[in-house]
């Protein structure tokens, strides 16, 4: 029999319909790759119990002739940033350890409604603040990956890196992801395989923990561009109890998909090639050029002007969202409470806090603090948004002249993990190609395009038009095909 852990989504959804296996098989195999894969700590908790349950209504659902969910039979890690009703949520933060939602998130619903079962909470970045899965209160996770002839652990990314190791490692055959800056992107790049964020509001934000409520958008990682479209299509979907929430029908994207780019154009953005990006990244983005021309795209070159000022705008805006967002942690209501022998409240909220928020978290909060504060405000946060707003108008423009974005999704590959301890501010420009997008709110994918001379993979990145998800899948499965991208990493766990 076929080993069920090499399967994708749809390759999984369609023998549990045609009877090849079963999804209690499939369940089965993937829990016992996650139980012997914990050196990874991709999750933070694990759920086998959920997937079996999840896999045997499927195979009751089959055997009475019901039609099947279009994530029928397929487990799934969930990062740990979405509520799942009875099973603990901690957005990998010491805070909010042993908290147990009573609710499910809008987006986990719709994905066991569709069929999929749980394996587990996958690891992150705290409070999805990190772009290498180091700031976890429960520990690093490991890419799966390692460099041509060496044993250095290497970053999944962040802050989905749990879900990005997960995939990748085969532990799983897809996984949700959330996207602030990158954080669905960047650590698909990493890791060779496929994600995409979203137009923001696509998918309900409701019952995920938040981090910008401005900018963080669910989607799905997967290890091709169809799994993806079949993912995010039982994800998305209006949701009234998320006033952001999209109020458009759901396309079928996987039906949709089409790698014929006859009659489109792709723009290339002369303001992302920046000093510092590795020479490996620039000459997959000449490749994938090459790709898409191949599939009948035209390339054109465009400009996006205020590039340079989208990382710094960022950095004002999200840790400012993020200030507001966590002062809901105060040891009041649930999760983490220090209080100390003969305290008052505010010694309560100043001795939770501390415990219970990581480095990164509070350098964060102190920066949004700060920068919401009365003196400073004008100053930083208005202008800030002033400049989200140019950086969204540079893309309207852009799409004036073509249909999609090419660039590349990362300036470099993976790095070792515990490289950048000591810079943050290296560390956020990681996110350099990413944020713009998240910026404006628009629908980005990463492909995975080659591997560098380390043995690495790098990706390359897709942005499209508001709610034209389906331009960016469709350019993603040109690249896809002509990539031929089947590299996978040496099981060393």
């Amino acid at each position: 029999m076929t080993d069920l852990t090499q399967l994708g989504v749809k390759d999984i959804r369609d023998g549990v319909r045609a009877g090849d296996f079963t999804a209690r098989e499939v369940a089965t195999s993937f829990n016992a790759a996650v139980a012997d894969a914990a050196a990874l700590n991709a999750f933070i908790v694990t759920t086998p119990d959920h997937a079996l349950a999840a896999a045997d209504a499927v195979d009751a659902a089959r055997a009475a002739g019901e039609q099947l969910g279009a994530m029928a039979g397929v487990p799934i890690g969930m990062k740990d940033l979405f509520a799942t009703n009875g099973v603990q949520t901690t957005a990998a933060s010491h805070i909010l350890e042993g908290f147990t939602p009573r609710y499910e998130s809008t987006v986990s619903q719709k994905l066991w409604d569709a069929g999929a079962g749980m394996l587990g909470k996958l690891n992150l970045d705290q409070f999805a603040m990190g772009s290498s899965n180091e700031t976890s209160y429960f520990g690093n996770v490991s890419s799966p990956w390692r460099k041509d002839g060496s044993n250095q652990p290497m970053s999944p990314g962040g802050s989905s890196g749990g879900s990005s190791s997960a995939v990748a490692a085969r532990i799983a055959p897809a996984a949700t992801g959330t996207d602030t800056g990158g954080s669905i992107r960047q650590p698909a790049a990493f890791t060779g395989i496929c994600g995409i964020k979203p137009t923001y509001g696509r998918c309900s934000r409701w019952g995920v923990v938040a981090f910008a409520s401005s900018l963080d958008q669910a989607g799905p990682m997967a290890r091709s561009v169809e799994d993806c479209a079949i993912m995010l299509g039982a994800m998305a979907g209006f949701d009234p109890k998320d006033a952001t929430s999209l109020q458009m029908d759901v396309p079928d994207w996987e039906a949709a998909l089409n790698s014929d780019l006859r009659g489109k154009k792709v723009g290339i953005p002369r303001e992302y090639r920046m000093e510092g990006t590795d020479q490996a990244i620039l000459d997959s983005w000449e490749q994938g050029k090459a790709w898409l021309k191949d599939a009948g795209a035209e390339i054109v070159d465009v400009s996006l002007p205020h590039t340079k000022y989208a990382l710094p705008a960022y950095y004002i805006i999200a840790p400012a969202e993020a200030s507001s967002n966590l002062a809901r942690y105060d040891g009041v209501r649930y999760g983490l409470r220090d209080l100390p022998d003969g305290s008052g409240l505010q010694d309560m909220y100043a001795a939770t806090r501390a415990a219970g928020f990581g480095d990164e978290v509070k350098r964060r909060i102190l920066i949004g603090t700060y920068v919401l504060s009365a003196g400073f405000y004008d100053a930083y946060y208005t202008q800030a948004q002033k400049v989200r707003a140019l950086v969204a108008r540079d893309f309207e423009r852009a799409f004036e002249q073509c249909d999609v974005i090419l660039a590349p999704t990362t300036p470099t590959a993976s790095f070792p993990l515990g490289s950048m301890n000591e810079d943050p501010l290296t560390m956020y420009l990681n996110d350099v190609f990413a944020v713009p997008a998240s910026l404006a709110g628009l629908p980005a994918m990463s492909v995975p395009a080659t591997i560098n001379e380390h043995g690495l993979p790098l990706g390359l990145q897709l942005v499209g038009r508001p709610f034209d998800e389906q331009g960016v899948l469709n350019a993603g499965l040109a690249i896809q095909q002509r990539a031929g991208f089947t590299a996978k990493p040496e099981k060393w766990w």
